[in-house]
């Protein structure tokens, strides 16, 4: 099964670059996950008075969800890593990850810029998953992204889950 991750960012810490790989290369067959980052969008100048930082803001979301878009597989079961999303534990994302692979679809992870996901990647999404509702920065998003995968494919896997 194809894991995607898409990412709004591209100049990434070395430390968040270094864990990604970490844990891409521990995932095992049937799992294949790849990166694809985003260039960020570049906020028009509108000024900040009268809602223009908030214009600048829906504008950059806009543009990075047309590119999002445009990279997604009409096969793709898209998943929109979002704040208002379901928050699962482990377990139940080891069975969601279960009756996907079983779908025989491929997965998209979407990781919005600094303003979010744009509106038309939300179109797009089947699933909306809330990593937590505590604020991560977007390179630790993508760290715990990948981690959060990496735990659930070792569980199919047949490796003890610490909490049972």
């Amino acid at each position: 099964m194809r894991l995607r991750v898409i990412a709004v960012g591209t100049r990434m810490p070395a430390w968040v670059d270094a864990a990604f790989a970490d844990y891409a290369r521990r995932l095992r067959s049937p799992w294949r996950l790849t990166l694809t980052e985003v260039a960020p969008a570049r906020r028009p100048s509108t000024g900040a008075a009268a809602g223009g930082a908030a214009a600048g803001a829906r504008a950059a979301r806009a543009a990075e969800a047309k590119r999002i878009v445009a990279l997604l597989a009409a096969r793709d079961f898209v998943v929109a890593v979002d704040e208002h999303g379901a928050e699962p534990t482990t377990v139940e994302l080891v069975n969601w990850l279960t009756q996907r692979r079983t779908s025989g679809q491929d997965l998209a992870f979407v990781l919005g810029g600094p303003d979010g996901l744009g509106e038309e990647v939300f179109a797009r999404a089947q699933w909306r998953w809330s990593m937590s509702r505590l604020t991560l920065p977007h390179a630790l998003a993508r760290v715990v992204l990948v981690e959060q995968l990496y735990r659930a494919a070792s569980v199919l896997a047949g490796h003890p889950y610490h909490r049972e």
